[in-house]
């Protein structure tokens, strides 16, 4: 695993194969290379992660038996052939023994190597659901909320920073975090479209969600005061949402954009901008050096941004707590299919907490021609909707089986506990 520093964004990922080998005391090697794709053999054996973890396993217990039994003359070509059985399926899967010489080392010298420790199951095991050791990637630096929800979510985790939205995805992709918490929607600012474009093009599960109150205050140098800041700099969201408090605070300075809260906080920080303030979090401003200005400068308290938590594999529906499903369908003769589709849920009392519309990338317009009018134009969309409901619930199952016979394409996000924290207003504390 591509070891990452939580203080430096990732900014460009390239997969690279790694070579894990299990030794033993003397003699013998075990190499067995694993890929993150799925693998697919004749037999049918080795499609999965836990089944190549089991083929190690048995294959490095193997090796002390074929060693005792055939010596260094059979360790070589016979390995794949004495493994019986892996999860229960027969297989002859090639996993080479490489003899190596006990006397020698790679450098030459002999006699006095020592060997390697070995790698046992739990190197191979996969990392665990929730809670610590988890790497969790977000988009922004330090600081940021991103930050703040992956810790929310996944306490005690790693927190991955990256400075793309798409870089969080593919960093669980390529196994580099576990997960990704991501923002989808704010309660002011509405849907975040990048995530939702993103959620389509890759084949990554929501998993969870979380749900976190936003508390901007107005950051700067220390020693500057508020009558000789020129310049405010922030997320576009974050200029938004404190407009009437800046102006109530007699702010009359030029608004700029960046792309995030805690960016702009480090930003002022490296450059020693005395004349510019940011609008980022309380521990943007610990972080980086910052005096507040203002605290709570938000001109909504209920000011909330959900995200949710995505992962390479999706979990396990249940019918013991709240659950929400996330959906995306589209269909080919256009939008005259939505009052079907709604009307599945609502026979069924299934609520929708989320409907969003994004453009239909592979097919934008679609033409109807008329010989008497002329060419009509319209718009094709891919609709997102989350409700209120788990797959393990049998409701759920038929209202999805009844969205398939009008839709062209349906592919569920994910089904996933709600977030059910207590409702706590943006506050200072």
């Amino acid at each position: 695993m591509q070891a990452i520093s939580p203080s430096s964004p990732l900014k460009s990922l390239v997969p690279t194969g790694r070579r894990l080998a299990r030794v033993t005391p003397n003699k013998l090697y075990v190499h067995c290379i694993y890929r993150s794709d799925s693998v697919h053999f004749s037999n049918g054996v080795g499609s999965s992660r836990a089944d190549w973890q089991s083929s190690c396993a048995i294959l490095a217990s193997k090796v002390v038996s074929q060693e005792q039994s055939g010596g260094d003359s059979g360790g070589g070509g016979g390995g794949a052939d004495h493994v019986a059985a892996v999860n229960g399926h027969k297989t002859s899967m090639e996993l080479s023994l490489i003899p190596l010489n006990k006397d020698s080392n790679d450098d030459g010298n002999s006699n006095n190597n020592k060997p390697m420790k070995p790698l046992t199951i739990t190197d191979l095991s996969p990392a665990p659901m929730h809670g610590s050791q988890l790497r969790v990637a977000y988009q922004g630096v330090p600081g940021a909320y991103s930050e703040a929800a992956a810790g929310k979510a996944y306490p005690n985790c790693e927190a991955i920073p990256c400075d793309q939205f798409e870089v969080a995805f593919q960093a669980v992709e390529l196994w580099i975090s576990d997960r990704a918490v991501l923002p989808v929607e704010n309660s002011l600012g509405g849907s975040i479209h990048r995530n939702y474009d993103l959620l389509l093009r890759h084949r990554l599960h929501i998993v969870g969600e979380v749900q976190l109150p936003v508390h901007h205050c107005l950051l700067a140098l220390p020693g500057v005061r508020k009558e000789y800041i020129t310049r405010v700099i922030s997320h576009p969201q974050a200029l938004a949402q404190c407009e009437l408090t800046l102006t109530k605070l007699g702010l009359h300075a030029a608004r700029e954009a960046v792309d995030d809260t805690a960016g702009a906080a480090e930003y002022i920080a490296a450059n020693n901008l005395r004349d510019t303030a940011a609008i980022a979090s309380a521990r943007a401003a610990e972080l980086y050096g910052l005096q507040i200005l203002a605290d709570g400068i938000q001109d909504d308290s209920s000011n909330v941004t959900r995200f949710v938590m995505l992962a390479r594999e999706p979990i396990i529906p249940r019918t013991d707590r709240p659950f929400k499903t996330s959906i995306v369908f589209a269909h080919d003769k256009g939008t005259s299919v939505l009052f079907k589709v709604l009307s599945a849920f609502a026979f069924r009392n299934i609520n929708l907490t989320k409907i969003e519309s994004r453009p239909h990338r592979n097919r934008p317009i679609r033409l109807v021609d008329d010989a008497n009018v002329g060419t009509a134009k319209h718009f094709e969309y891919m609709f997102y909707v989350d409700f209120e409901a788990s797959m393990a619930e049998v409701r759920a199952q038929n209202a999805l089986a009844e969205v398939q016979e009008f839709t062209s394409f349906l592919r569920v996000l994910g089904s996933y506990p709600m977030d059910m924290t207590p409702w706590c207003p943006s506050r200072g504390d």
